[in-house]
């Protein structure tokens, strides 16, 4: 099939489109956007941007550009951001606190923001219990039945290291499939389970070569 040749580079283009598109309407009364626009802002060249999006149809006029509102609801649709995605947190330390708080709320406040955290999990006794933006804090060993309950998709991992593969083991074996990763550590998976990696630390180390004294 078509899809299955769409590369990862693709896959993460498409989100910097959709928020484009919705920083433009959110602007303004933006009706229409041409590929040259929507490349400039989202730093990329407007060739790519009609490779990328041609992988999933004919969404552009050739002289009138992309209808926004309509390529927002495709794009939207394409990454199944159309509908309520349940997500656990699991570790509820300082990151996975104000991660849970910045979800909750903003889910709660824009009716089109539809990655829903529904469950938090923390090993510590003491936090379990804690109730943040209405969601009671459990212990990991209630993953397999929320998954069940609550359908879970995806899952943040925000937990020491030294947790980490545990914690993504019991989160593969609960049936999660789509997994984000802040634990600064290499963790397997088996095939079919998607992880990304998100270490802040790693990241500004990168950035601090750019420092001129």
């Amino acid at each position: 099939m078509r899809l299955r040749k769409i590369s990862g580079a693709v896959v993460r283009r498409l989100p910097l489109y959709l928020r484009v598109l919705e920083d433009a309407t959110r602007d303004g009364d933006k009706e229409l956007m041409s590929s040259q626009e929507l490349g400039e802002r989202a730093g990329v060249s407007p060739a790519l941007v009609r490779k990328d999006l041609a992988w999933f149809g004919e969404f552009g006029k050739q002289g009138v550009g992309y209808d926004v509102n309509n390529l927002k609801a495709e794009l939207r649709r394409i990454l199944h951001l159309d509908r309520d995605i349940p997500i656990a947190i699991v570790g509820v330390g300082s990151l996975g606190h104000a991660l849970a708080r910045y979800f909750r709320r903003r889910h709660a406040a824009d009716p089109g923001f539809h990655l829903n955290i529904v469950a938090l999990f923390d090993q510590d006794p003491e936090k379990q219990g804690e109730v943040i933006d209405g969601l009671a804090v459990e212990s990991p060993e209630m993953i397999d039945a929320r998954t069940k309950e609550l359908g879970l998709r995806m899952a943040i991992i925000a937990v020491p290291a030294e947790a980490a593969q545990e914690v993504v083991d019991r989160c593969v074996a609960a049936g999660i499939r789509l997994l984000l990763n802040f634990a600064p550590v290499k963790l397997t998976v088996p095939d079919g389970v998607h992880m990304v990696n998100a270490d802040v630390s790693l990241e500004l180390q990168r950035l601090a070569y750019y420092l001129r004294d």
